[in-house]
């Protein structure tokens, strides 16, 4: 079994956490050869949502962006917010990032990328956007600890996750 970390995936999603995230994936990759995957999901719910908006709001579309146009573009935004990102604190470790963003369930992103990237750790906050889907459904980050095949690394503040004496 080989237990070295090649790649790892750093999950962000635009959250407070997502620094932290990418900090701990830069530290996690020292090993010489360590690839970063950098993946952002757009979640399907966000998609559905603009689907379901379309025949209430045909105005609002009618300068020709239609939902495939909408997805590809918020693509292009965040593939530049990450790369500002990036650029902007992990200068001397860019060149071990690659960018991937996915739309879909999130966690079912993760998982998926797990696979077609060949991944080894993973690396994500334990909380991030959707706080009341995380009541109502349980929280991505829950779910891959669950269903990962591999090491599954969760990133905290600490000052933000004190215990209460």
């Amino acid at each position: 079994m080989d237990k070295k970390i090649h790649k790892i995936l750093a999950c962000v999603d635009f959250s407070d956490f997502s620094l932290m995230v990418l900090e701990y994936a830069v530290e996690l990759a020292k090993a010489p050869n360590t690839e970063i995957v950098v993946l952002n999901v757009i979640n399907q719910r966000d998609i559905n949502s603009i689907q379901m908006a379309v025949p209430y709001f045909p105005a609002a579309f009618t300068n020709g962006i239609d939902v495939e146009e909408y997805i590809k573009t918020l693509k292009k935004d965040r593939n530049e917010k990450l790369k500002l990102l990036i650029k902007e604190n992990f200068l001397n470790e860019k060149s071990m990032m690659s960018i991937k963003i996915d739309t879909g369930v999130p966690f079912e992103c993760i998982l998926k990328a797990i696979e077609t990237e060949d991944i080894d750790l993973v690396v994500l906050a334990n909380k991030g956007r959707g706080n009341i889907s995380r009541v109502l459904f349980g929280s991505a980050a829950e779910k891959v600890f669950r269903h990962s095949p591999i090491p599954v690394v969760s990133v905290r503040d600490r000052d933000k996750f004190k215990r209460e004496k």
